[in-house]
Parts: structure tokens; C-alpha cells; sequence
């Protein structure tokens, strides 16, 4: 198992082995002994999967507050995300900043999204599966978002606006500076 840091402090990518021969192939997706001797100990309790029937659905940008706040480990199993984590920790020197990475079931990364990032991720492939592991468990109370059209994240998404299928909740998220100070 690789892991790498991204531009953002406690934003990883994974890349587990996979190895394969003329049946397929064979992978340990998760391992929690490899992941804490790389510095990564998390206690996961809850795996969500979704699918998108098609290019262009756009789901985030999602956190929840505390004491529900979310780590997060994505992966896609069949398919192609751009995935982008948000910074939304007001002491943090990065705050504000976002990255954005293409996980596919092709090139089998992984993304650790830590608590105090607003995480979203847009299909470019139609049948897209994504799952991901979280640290907390799901509570609509402390559900939030963040409007992933702001210009103010500057997020460069690869579909255009009129392409994106988003739910009724996603179109009307706040944006970043009415946000306030989920992550102090």
C-alpha cells in the first residue's frame, strides 16, 4: 500500500496492491495495521456506497459538525470521480483551499479526507460506484455543505454547469464565506 500527501496537510491519496493474472485480479483495499504504520489510525464504523447513473452528477460539498464530524476513505470500484476536499478549518493555514484529484476503478487510488474538509466528488463516467468508509456515524442534524459552484474555492470541475445533475439539498448549500465557523 502507497500513500501520499497531497497539497493539503492530512489529505491522502492510498494506492493498494493489486495483483492479477489470468483470473482477474486480487486486492486488500483496506488494512488497518498498514494504514497506522503509515501514520494513518482511524477507527472506521460505517461504508456507504453510491451510484451515478451518469456523467455529470455532482454530490457535495458534504461535512457534518461535531461531535459527528466525518473522516473519510474514497474509493471507486467501477468508473471514473474528480474528488475535491475543501479546507474548511478557520485556524488552519490552508483554509479555504481545496484539492482535486481523478480516482478511478482503473487507476485504484484511494482519498483520505480528514475532518475539517468539506468533500465532494462529480462522475465522468456514466455507472460510476463510489465507496467510502466513515468515522462517524451518519446524523442529519449534523449534516452541513458547502455551494460546490462558489467562485470563491475556485474549483475547476471538468463538466460544465448546465451538465450537472445535483440534488435539490446540493443546489442550495451556503457559500464559503457565509459558512461560518464549523471547524475553528
Amino acid at each position: 500500500m502507497q500513500v501520499t500527501d497531497t497539497a493539503l496537510p492530512g489529505v491522502k491519496l492510498i494506492t493498494p496492491k493489486k495483483f492479477g493474472d489470468h483470473r482477474g485480479f486480487f486486492s486488500e483495499t483496506y488494512n488497518h495495521k498498514a494504514l497506522r504504520d503509515a501514520g494513518i489510525d482511524l477507527e472506521f464504523v460505517q461504508d456507504n456506497h453510491s451510484l451515478s447513473g451518469q456523467r455529470g452528477v455532482l454530490r457535495g460539498l458534504h461535512f457534518q459538525l461535531p461531535p459527528f464530524a466525518q473522516d473519510k476513505l474514497v474509493r471507486v470500484t467501477r468508473g471514473k470521480i474528480l474528488d475535491v476536499a475543501v479546507d474548511i478549518r478557520r485556524s488552519s493555514p490552508t483554509y479555504g483551499r481545496h484539492v482535486a484529484v481523478e480516482i478511478s476503478a482503473e487507476n485504484w487510488r484511494q482519498i483520505l479526507v480528514p475532518i475539517g474538509f468539506a468533500h465532494g466528488f462529480v462522475t465522468l463516467e456514466p455507472d460510476t460506484e463510489v465507496i467510502y468508509k466513515v468515522t462517524n456515524y451518519y446524523s442529519p442534524q449534523h449534516d452541513r455543505g458547502l455551494l460546490w459552484s462558489d467562485p470563491a474555492l475556485g474549483i475547476q470541475w471538468p463538466v460544465a454547469a448546465g451538465e450537472v445533475t445535483l440534488s435539490d439539498k446540493d443546489r442550495v448549500q451556503p457559500k464559503f464565506a457565509d459558512l461560518g465557523n464549523p471547524f475553528p
